[in-house]
């Protein structure tokens, strides 16, 4: 059996992957991995930068693991998130996944993310009209409170990010993307994660936006199957 180690988005926390578990089979099954500063680790401190992102996921990956093959998705920030922990693992020598799943991101090389507004009802606003949903919390204001601090934090991370590295990984490379994703655009930039490996690379779009996969989480683990 593989592992899927899944890691969130901007803001929300392993939860989001929780209608996976119910899906193992064995040939797969879901391992959502948590974030600092989220869900039942609210209380942590949030990751300062890309580097300690890194080396934090890929020690918790490493022991979830317990030595078991496995494989790691990320979608939109959690794609990153993702790149940058496989490099820390390939430069300390920890184990590889058998392959690398993105989704929702351009490719490391392109950057230009933008960090949220101080102002609450102001970042708010700069969600809703960058056309993104799943964070219906914001509409109330005691969850709004713990919600934006998490994704002033991983927006300050993205609009900071410089990749560790652009040579490619010696890792089979699968690449998402909602159809109507106007955050993983242009589709160039999103096309160019095949620059990131010497191995077999894929591009698969599926119907939606950013957030597709809410609408869509049967349908993507059955793609996500398919790639192991």
């Amino acid at each position: 059996m593989t592992q899927v180690m899944c890691l969130p988005y901007a803001g929300a926390g392993a939860g989001v992957y929780r209608p996976w578990k119910a899906l193992a089979s064995d040939r797969a099954r879901a391992v959502p991995i948590q974030l600092p500063g989220r869900e039942e680790e609210f209380t942590k401190a949030c990751w300062s930068d890309f580097a300690e992102a890194a080396a934090g996921t890929a020690e918790r990956i490493v022991v979830a693991a317990a030595g078991q093959p496995f494989v790691i998705f990320g979608h939109s920030f959690g794609a990153l998130l993702a790149y940058e922990t496989v490099r820390h693992l390939l430069a300390t020598g920890g184990p590889l996944p058998r392959r690398l799943i993105v989704s929702g991101s351009r490719s490391p090389r392109h950057r230009g993310y933008l960090p949220l507004s101080d102002n609450d009802d102001e970042a708010v606003a700069g969600l809703e009209l960058d056309g993104q949903r799943g964070f219906e919390a914001l509409n109330h204001p005691e969850l709004r409170a713990l919600l934006l601090p998490v994704l002033r934090a991983d927006a300050r991370l993205l609009s900071t990010y410089e990749p560790s590295g652009l040579d490619p990984l010696p890792v089979p490379l699968t690449a998402l993307r909602g159809t109507t994703d106007t955050v993983a655009a242009p589709v160039e930039e999103w096309d160019d994660w095949k620059t990131f490996t010497t191995e077999e690379y894929t591009a698969l779009h599926l119907p939606g936006g950013h957030l597709y996969l809410l609408d869509a989480m049967p349908e993507l683990w059955r793609v996500i199957e398919e790639q192991l």
